[in-house]
């Protein structure tokens, strides 16, 4: 497989609550080495990420309100005012998924609108926890919300790594139900050989923490094909 710009669909991920400031600025320097499209932190993180990844073209990625979204609508506003203060060019936002569980979607709705206003917004939807109809429901509000992505979930996704066939096919719901948005794929995503069934599904961004060996091993496999 053959990808034209293929460091520039990874979001390199690293959003360990146990992570320290070397090692946040480690998942920047990968980022900067391999140049991947951005690099998504809990919002503690986000002004340091600023700093490293000054002058580049890598966009600086909050996460907000993991993992199943919440909070009350005053507080996740605060939280992503802070992050774009801080430095934010994107977010990372965890749609409540209690209340598409229980159908409230109107509420969903008003949630999600105003702080999709405030940055170019990816939202998660925790599509493990939901059902094939909910997550073209989750879609669909998505896309009426004015995010510009929809996303499948954080590092809280209850799909272990084993069940990725189940994750692609997920992708191609949202990508239904969210015509005209891009499709990130996260959680569990490790290897070249599972980046290559997410994009056949339909996504355009990838969301890892393996970012740095996926590319190296994408290198290396390119390198033996010629």
């Amino acid at each position: 497989m053959k990808i034209k710009n293929f460091n520039k669909i990874i979001d390199q991920t690293n959003i360990n609550p146990s992570a320290n400031k070397e090692v946040i600025k480690k998942t920047c320097q990968g980022a900067r080495k391999y140049g991947f499209r951005g690099v998504c932190v809990n919002p503690e993180w986000v002004k340091l990420v600023s700093q490293e990844l000054k002058e580049t073209d890598i966009k600086i990625i909050a996460l907000i309100d993991p993992p199943m979204g919440q909070s009350p609508h005053f507080k996740r506003m605060e939280m992503a005012k802070k992050a774009k203060k801080d430095g934010a060019d994107e977010l990372d936002l965890v749609i409540n998924v209690i209340d598409i569980k229980y159908e409230r979607f109107n509420e969903v709705l008003k949630d999600l609108k105003p702080i999709c206003r405030l940055l170019p917004t990816k939202v998660i939807i925790g599509s493990g926890y939901l059902t094939d109809k909910e997550i073209e429901k989750a879609s669909q509000i998505v896309k009426r919300a004015g995010a510009f992505c929809v996303k499948t979930a954080t590092e809280k996704d209850p799909l272990e790594h084993i069940e990725l066939k189940e994750k692609a096919k997920h992708l191609q719901i949202m990508k239904k139900g969210a015509q005209g948005l891009k499709i990130k794929a996260s959680g569990k995503i490790k290897t070249i050989r599972d980046v290559k069934m997410m994009i056949e599904a339909g996504a355009d961004i990838i969301g890892t923490s393996f970012g740095v060996e996926i590319i190296k091993g994408y290198k290396r496999t390119q390198r033996t094909q010629k």
